[in-house]
């Protein structure tokens, strides 16, 4: 763990959006100090490296393009560059960044701790990395699991345009989308989860502003031994034991997605039918909270030892 930085300064490069104003509001409980740069000059090269230059941890929140060209320009500072959180998908599947899920594997929170760059996870990979990785990690499940997952998420997940044209137009109840099946989240979902084969992921957009929850159906008989649906809890459990923001929680008959809006914490659930031999594992999050902002708020307390 590193030494706490006293009154550490922070610069989040893309305040204005919706994982920034959220990184934003959380780092009020936090003793740092929030950097800012005059809104004329955010797209000024040279103000964002006299910002970087003054900040301790600089918080990337910018498109994909945008965050390769701001991780370029902080190694070009040398010694003298900033740390870096980047909450874009651009370094999530680099082996020079460490990915920012503490609770993905034991030991990940402290590779967290000492990293330069830091990767912070997307919603859907959260859900599905949190369900899929400890039982590939126990020999319950192969890596050439025929994966397939499908998942919800309020409609804040998807942008300004997105989210005005269901507060201001009224969007569609549910839409069903990425159905190209090439949405970006599916090289870290099998990256992270440790999947030697590409996962079939269909996510999709309900008509609330915030909440996920990711689903994962299982044939029991396709998993390695004769295993049943507790010991898939039972696996969970020992996984996420003692953690502040992952819980194993009792088996519902149904689950409402926007029940975590504006918390940074996380559900993880099994579903079982033993006498069918299937099975449905669930993660319910706000993919505002553990899947963007939150998560951005676990590593920032991480990276400056707080």
């Amino acid at each position: 763990m590193t030494s706490p930085i006293a009154r550490a300064r922070i610069f989040i490069d893309g305040e204005a959006g919706t994982t920034g104003l959220g990184i934003r509001e959380r780092l009020t409980s936090l003793p740092v100090e929030l950097l800012s740069i005059d809104p004329a000059a955010r797209k000024d090269p040279s103000a964002r490296r006299a910002m970087m230059a003054q900040a301790d941890l600089v918080v990337l929140c910018l498109p994909d393009a945008a965050s390769r060209e701001a991780a370029a320009m902080a190694d070009e500072m040398g010694s003298t560059r900033p740390r870096l959180l980047d909450a874009s998908t651009a370094f999530r599947v680099a082996s020079d960044w460490v990915y920012g899920f503490a609770e993905m594997t034991p030991g990940q929170a402290d590779l967290i701790a000492t990293a330069p760059n830091v990767s912070n996870p997307g919603c859907y990979p959260t859900g599905a990395i949190a369900l899929l990785r400890p039982l590939i990690e126990a020999g319950v499940m192969d890596t050439d699991h025929a994966v397939s997952i499908n998942a919800v998420s309020g409609y804040s997940g998807g942008g300004r345009t997105m989210i005005e044209a269901h507060e201001h137009h009224g969007g569609p109840a549910f839409e069903l989308y990425g159905l190209g099946l090439e949405h970006k989240h599916v090289p870290e979902i099998e990256l992270h989860a440790r999947l030697s084969r590409r996962p079939l992921f269909v996510p999709s957009v309900g008509h609330f502003r915030q909440g996920m929850i990711v689903s994962i159906p299982l044939h029991l008989a396709d998993l390695r031994g004769t295993v049943r649906a507790g010991d898939l809890l039972d696996t969970l459990r020992r996984r996420y034991d003692g953690s502040p923001t992952v819980s194993v929680a009792p088996a519902d008959a149904a689950l409402v997605a926007e029940t975590l809006a504006g918390q940074d914490t996380m559900e993880l659930r099994v579903h079982g039918n033993d006498e069918h031999r299937q099975a449905v594992l669930t993660a319910r999050l706000d993919n505002l909270g553990k899947g963007a902002s939150g998560a951005a708020l676990q590593n920032i307390r991480l990276m400056l030892g707080l």
